[in-house]
């Protein structure tokens, strides 16, 4: 069974940084494209970035050069450094098997804040 469980998550300032961990089971990350997709309230699941199987890592214009994306096989956990946080970065964050969050897991608040 596929099972992906998010955490890192909190209030932070504009301007602050979090670093977002997801812990998968039932299938390696090695052998997998992940994706990290959010949901802001009241809005659309959106995406925000992938790593492929070959590493290749791509990135929402939202967040390119302020988001990282990073994988460890060894421990098989897909994170995400998010610096520079605004206000707009405010939601649930979800690592998912998918770009559309079609399979995800519970989530992680991040509030963005003042």
């Amino acid at each position: 069974e596929v099972q992906l469980v998010e955490s890192g998550g909190g209030l932070v300032q504009p301007g602050g940084s979090l670093r977002l961990s997801c812990v998968a089971s039932g299938f390696r990350v090695a052998d997998s494209a992940m994706y990290w997709v959010r949901q802001a309230p009241g809005k659309a699941l959106e995406y925000v970035g992938e790593i492929t199987h070959h590493d290749f890592i791509y990135y929402a214009d939202s967040v390119q050069g302020r988001f990282s994306i990073s994988r460890d096989n060894a421990q098989n956990k897909l994170y995400l450094q998010m610096n520079s946080l605004i206000t707009e970065d405010t939601g649930v964050y979800y690592c998912a098997t998918d770009p559309d969050g079609r399979q995800r897991g519970q989530g992680t608040q991040v509030t963005v804040s003042s």
